[in-house]
């Protein structure tokens, strides 16, 4: 178990992982995907290098470089080939539909965007790509590949065993990625993180949870998301470990026999795809498995019994992040691993509670540290940075006195019925239990008797008020955090990174109540 040393982050990117291929040796195969096709460092070097020499023919230096591709060893590639060069990736969300993509691109300032033919084919985005041609240029990663003549591969030979001296230098406050928030509540924001924020979280992590370089990260969570980009490309990259990236986390059926069949350590991953996950593998297929780490949104106790039950007690490790931290805040560990926690706080970060009216208990919670965003972008490219590094994160929690924490639930998921604080979370939390198989999700209505009211939106067909009202009486809950109204659908919207599309939810409500009337 290594301790966290906040001067390890201070280095930039590509340095970092010239100096991982020192360590760990330059033939180790640490970068693979679907192709089954593994790199080495010196694989992933070279790479960078003829590639990211082709792209600075048709960029500037500092320029910010939409990237659009699924998690593969292509868009690593493509990453590092960007810092190479001294490029800024700005990591597009394909997910987000056309609206909130555009948007992305004109608060970035993005004047092209790379991407893939086979993508584009496969994911059927060719609306995306003719919305983002009315703003960018988009560029195929295949026809930049068919340029590469032998000038280039001999370029990039040289700069393989010499990196250093063929890198555009650069330092570690300087961008390293742009990302944009998930959008569950509202409008994407767009996030600057140094190279330093994403080195000193990697390092945090390892300073953490004790990491093997023999092991296998597998990851099916897209580069967009910063636990993606974070922990399932840049953590096992840079510690030694191989990082196996999968194209999409919604493949059920085929995930668990090629976690099996790669010989994964630890599977990166959401409460919602480890649960599917869990009901569709065969039993050999996940138990292989050292621990699973979830994040973006809370571990049900039914996934964490399931994965006990048929695993072999594969430990469901239940993480909590935000991208402005890089996004990793705290997690459980293995050898430590406490059901309805969200984990231990990170080395190196410092918290702060500020009290919320009516709720006891707990305060909203600041966080400041190395992983702290140099700040969000506004609109015409100036950048607004954390008042003092402290970052805002929204979220209502408790802290044990070994700073374990819990969270109550986000400060605009409470809402006050009859004079009192209510948490959606909680409300959530108790159709769960009453229905473990089904997805639930609970939003407010304005109510003039009672201030607001609470409405639960179920893919349960049968759901009823009683069975709540009755479970929420055996545990001694408050009757008001029982919704009464309930909607029936057949699914519950859902983000690219699995957590619950709020805005696409109260839609739905909305509309719902309007057909009421």
């Amino acid at each position: 178990m290594r301790s966290f040393d906040a001067h390890q982050a201070q280095t930039t990117l590509f340095d970092a992982l010239i100096e991982a291929r020192q360590t760990y040796g330059a033939k180790k195969p640490i970068l693979e995907d679907q192709e089954r096709n593994p790199l080495s460092y010196t694989d992933l070097i070279r790479a960078a290098f003829a590639l990211g020499r082709k792209i600075a023919g048709f960029t500037k230096p500092a320029e910010r470089v939409g990237v659009m591709l699924p998690a593969s060893s292509a868009a690593a590639v493509t990453f590092f080939a960007l810092h190479a060069f001294g490029r800024t990736p700005a990591m597009l969300n394909f997910t987000a539909g056309i609206r909130n993509l555009k948007a992305a691109c004109e608060l970035a300032g993005v004047k092209r965007v790379l991407t893939s033919h086979r993508f584009v084919e496969q994911g059927k985005l060719h609306d995306l790509i003719d919305a983002l041609e009315t703003l960018t240029t988009v560029t195929y990663l295949e026809d930049v590949r068919a340029t590469v003549g032998l000038p280039d591969r001999l370029f990039a030979a040289a700069a393989g065993a010499f990196p250093k001296n063929f890198r555009t230098a650069s330092r570690p406050s300087d961008p390293g990625v742009i990302l944009f928030t998930s959008g569950s509540f509202g409008a994407p924001k767009g996030v600057v993180l140094s190279q330093a924020n994403l080195l000193a979280n990697v390092f945090q992590v390892a300073a953490h949870i004790p990491l093997d370089p023999d092991w296998v990260f597998f990851n099916p969570l897209p580069t967009f998301h910063c636990f993606g980009l974070t922990a399932g490309v840049l953590l096992p990259i840079m510690t030694g470990m191989k990082a196996f990236q999968y194209p999409s986390p919604l493949h059920i059926k085929q995930i668990p026999p090629l976690i099996k069949d790669t010989g994964a350590s630890v599977l990166l991953a959401t409460d919602t795809f480890v649960n599917q996950y869990a009901r569709s593998a065969d039993h050999g297929e996940l138990s292989g498995l050292r621990f699973i780490v979830c994040g973006a949104e809370k571990v049900r106790e039914e996934t964490h019994n399931l994965i006990a039950e048929r695993f072999g007690g594969v430990p469901v490790l239940e993480g909590y992040g935000a991208t402005e931290a890089a996004p990793v805040i705290a997690v459980n560990k293995p050898d430590d691993n406490r059901r309805g926690t969200v984990g231990g706080l990170l080395p190196g970060m410092e918290t702060r509670l500020e009290p919320v009216e009516g709720i006891p208990g707990g305060g909203k919670l600041y966080v400041r540290g190395p992983n702290i965003m140099v700040g969000y972008l506004v609109p015409g490219g100036a950048i607004e940075a954390p008042v003092d590094g402290w970052h805002d994160t929204g979220d209502v929690v408790s802290l044990s006195e070994d700073n374990w924490i819990k969270i109550k639930g986000r400060v605009k998921r409470f809402a006050k019925v009859g004079g009192e604080m209510v948490s959606l979370t909680a409300a959530e939390d108790l159709a769960c239990a009453v229905w473990p198989d089904a997805r639930h999700a609970v939003v407010s209505l304005p109510d003039p008797k009672k201030g607001e009211r609470l409405v639960l939106v179920t893919d349960r067909m049968d759901a009823d008020a009683g069975p709540l009202i009755s479970h929420a009486q055996s545990i001694g809950a408050p009757e008001i955090a029982v919704p009464r109204k309930i909607i029936k659908v057949m699914e519950i919207p859902v983000l690219g990174t699995g957590k619950t599309d709020y805005v696409a939810l109260q839609r739905i409500v909305d509309a719902e109540m309007r057909r009421a009337a």
